[in-house]
This record gives C-alpha cells, structure tokens and sequence, in this order.
C-alpha cells in the first residue's frame, strides 16, 4: 500500500471513529499509535512516548491554566458588571450605542481570558437582558454577543493560539501580538456595521431615553468611568511588562491570573464558591486541551514518518499544477465546511498535521507564514463558532437566551456577522501584513 493511501485511511478511520461519538483525543490517539505498531512494529508506540515528553518540557504551555483560570474568576466573580454599566452611561445615549458597549465590553474581556465561552457567559448575563429591555431588536442582539464573544479566541490571551503554538512549533508571544490588529480590526467592522444598521434601522438600536439620560449625574459618570478603569489595569498590568521585556510569557500569565484575583478581593467578590468553581473548570479545561494537544502531536509525528505531506504537496502543485495562493485558499474553504459540524479544536487536530507543514512549504512569499496561517486559522475557528447547523456559540447562546428567542432567530442573527468575519478573513489574505506588522516590530532585532 502506497503511502498516500495510508494517510488517507488513517484520515478516514479518524473522521468514522468520531462520527460514533468518541472523544476527539482518543479517537486521534489511538489511529496515531496504531497505525505507527502496523508501519514500524514494536517500538513505534515511542513516538507516542516522545510526544508526552515534548508536551511536558514546553515551558509556554504554564500559560493555560493561567489565563483559563484568570477567566473564569472574571466571569464568576462578575468583574464586568461596573464596565458594561460604564459602557451603558457613555454610549447609550448614542443609536445603536449599547450594541456597540457590547462589543467594546468583549473585546476588553477577551483581552483578559482568552475565551470564547466567558464573552459569552458575561454578555449574556449582563448585556442580553439589559439589551432587550431598552427595545433593541432580538436578532440584533444576539448577533452582537455571540460575535463578540467570539473574538476571544484572536485577541490575546487566546487559548487557541496556544493550542496552535504547541502543534505548529511557534512562539506563542509572536502568534499573540499577530492577533492584536485583527482582533481590533475585526471588532471595529462590527461596530460599523451596527451603526450603518442602526442608520437605516434606527427601530434595531435605539438610545436610551431623554429622561433617563436626565437622571444620570456627571458624579455618576465619573464614578463609573473610574470602576471601568478596573479591567484595563488588570490587561496593562499583565501584558506591559511582556512587551517590554521585563517579563516572560509564562510571568505574565502569573502576574494576570493573580491582579485578576486582587481585584475580585478588592471588590470583594472572591468567594469560596467563585474560588472553588474557576478551580475546578481550569483544571477540566487545561487535561482536556493537554490530552488533546498529545494525540496531535502523536499523529503529527506519524504523518511525518510517512511522507504524507511531500506527497500531497506534489499532487497539487505538481500534478494539479495549482498556485499556491489557490491552495491556500482550498485549504480556508475546507475549514469553513468542517466548522459547520466540528469545533475549533477537532478542526486543527485533525488536519494540522498535513496544513500546517503544507503551508510553510508553499511559495506564498511571506516571512513568517505560519505564524500568519495561525490568526487565519483563528478566525476561520471564529466563523466555525458561529455557522449553522452546529456553531458552538449558537448553542450557547440557545442555552442563555430567554424562550422567547427561538432557535431559528438565533440563526439569523448571526448571518450578518459572518459575512463581516468572511470580509475581515479576506482582507487578511490579501494584507498579511495586517497581523505581520506588530510581532515584526516588537520582536525586531
């Protein structure tokens, strides 16, 4: 059996076993070991060995836990509260303007944890019912938390950066900064969108009213203004120190997960309960991403022996004789048709392996491809977040809306947003500078 025909069948033994609904790890785990015992006989399963040891001795992987925990004590702890309110006073007066305090709240959220399900935790719990209230639209609003959420996942501390990091052998501090100008470029799409909506639509969005506004003194605004501050220290404190190179990656994930903890005692919010749940989440979410970064990396390790990638890259460019610009792009679609049944993790375990290898092969003429491949691969798991049938964030969001908000709405909602997530995805291709320039400028020799 050729060697293209064994990775094939390993991809497809993969993908069946999954359709059983086994776990992701195991299911990847066990085609690597197995198909390295049929290639090389005993003493294969080393590699599986070897793998663990290289996860173990990553020093960067300490960030995990770090920033999982730093952002379930922001969520259980309801830090955001006094900044949504902050958000509320200073921009609801304007059309569409809580919508766009919504967005401004995940982003500065997402700057502080690093995930999805947290954005979206906050949003929903503080913004959807206050949202609703004031009239706007409920299609409007769910779309705007649920994309919102999403950027937790680009903006650094992104957890799936690190994920990335460890399986395309990149540093995570130059695939963090990589994110920082898409996250915010992607974040001020959003918020144009919603006031060109509210422009045409003003019934979607509409501002608070005069007497309300009346009943808002200017103590109160500097009050609030000052409580908002709270969630910048805790983002300065923590990424400063990094930038300019006062600290290392693993310090400063240290340094958040503790001022996050000194700002719930401050605000005396850290409760055993708050304590005792970021605790246990932090550990179930840090052995499920280790679990299944060590059957990637098992797999990988496979694949490689094989050749597979050598071959594939010669079937489309020397067979197929496509440009490298036209797989890249094959390679994006592919990703977006399996985040419509898959979540981001699935996604890279399964074809990192042959992707990420792929692409620092390619002719794109790009200095740092991989480390631009991995905001793209980012923000196509963003898009999978949200795409129907099975979007992550939708089901979230069925699970946090009021009955009221069907299914169906929530479909809807989104569409909109995708379509902007699809055009910021675009613009990256066609400007990789984009996320380029900020990691070259800051790692600059």
């Amino acid at each position: 059996m050729s060697y293209e025909a064994i990775a094939i069948l390993m991809f497809s033994t993969m993908l069946l076993m999954m359709v059983t609904g086994q776990r992701v790890f195991g299911v990847i785990g066990f085609v690597a070991v197995g198909a390295a015992l049929l290639l090389w006989g005993t003493g294969a399963e080393a590699m599986g060995f070897s793998s663990t040891i290289k996860l173990m001795r990553w020093y960067p992987l300490l960030t995990l836990p770090m920033f999982v925990f730093m952002g379930y004590v922001m969520s259980e702890s309801r830090l955001a509260d006094d900044l949504y309110r902050m958000f509320h006073v200073w921009f609801g007066p304007v059309p569409g303007g809580l919508a766009i305090g919504t967005i401004l709240l995940m982003v500065l959220i997402s700057a502080m944890n690093g995930l999805s399900v947290a954005g979206m935790a906050i949003g929903s719990t503080i913004a959807l019912p206050e949202l609703l209230r004031r009239g706007y639209d409920k299609r409007m609003v769910t779309g705007v938390i649920q994309a919102g959420s999403s950027l937790g996942i680009l903006i650094p501390p992104s957890v799936v950066l690190v994920l990335y990091a460890m399986i395309a052998r990149q540093p995570v501090g130059q695939l963090w900064l990589a994110g920082v100008v898409p996250g915010l470029m992607m974040a001020a799409l959003f918020i144009v969108y919603i006031v060109l909506r509210g422009w045409f639509q003003p019934s979607l969005t509409p501002p608070i009213s005069a007497e309300e506004r009346a009943t808002i003194t200017r103590s109160e605004k500097l009050r609030l203004l000052g409580a908002g501050v709270l969630p910048f220290a805790i983002f300065f404190c923590m990424m400063v120190p990094f930038i300019t190179g006062h600290t290392s990656l693993v310090e400063s994930s240290v340094i958040g997960a503790m001022t996050t903890v000194i700002a719930a005692v401050i605000k005396r919010r850290f409760t055993w309960a708050v304590f005792q749940t970021s605790t246990r989440q932090t550990l179930f979410i840090s052995c499920m991403f280790m679990w299944i970064i060590l059957a990637a990396l098992s797999f990988g390790a496979v694949f490689d022996g094989l050749g597979a990638v050598r071959a594939i890259e010669g079937f489309f460019v020397g067979q197929l004789h496509l440009s490298p610009w036209t797989i890249l792009i094959m390679m994006q679609l592919s990703f977006l048709l399996m985040g419509t049944f898959l979540d981001d993790t699935a996604m890279l375990v399964i074809v990192a392996p042959l992707y990420v290898p792929l692409v620092a092969k390619l002719d794109l003429g790009i200095e740092n491809p991989l480390i631009w491949y991995g905001v793209l691969y980012t923000i196509t798991c963003q898009i999978a977040y949200l795409t129907p049938p099975f979007g992550y964030n939708l089901f979230l969001m069925r699970a946090f809306a009021p009955p009221e908000i069907t299914i169906i709405d929530i479909y809807k909602s989104i569409l909109p947003f995708v379509l902007v997530m699809i055009l910021a995805l675009a613009l990256l291709i066609m400007f990789p500078a984009i996320a380029l320039w900020l990691p070259e400028t800051v790692y600059i020799k």
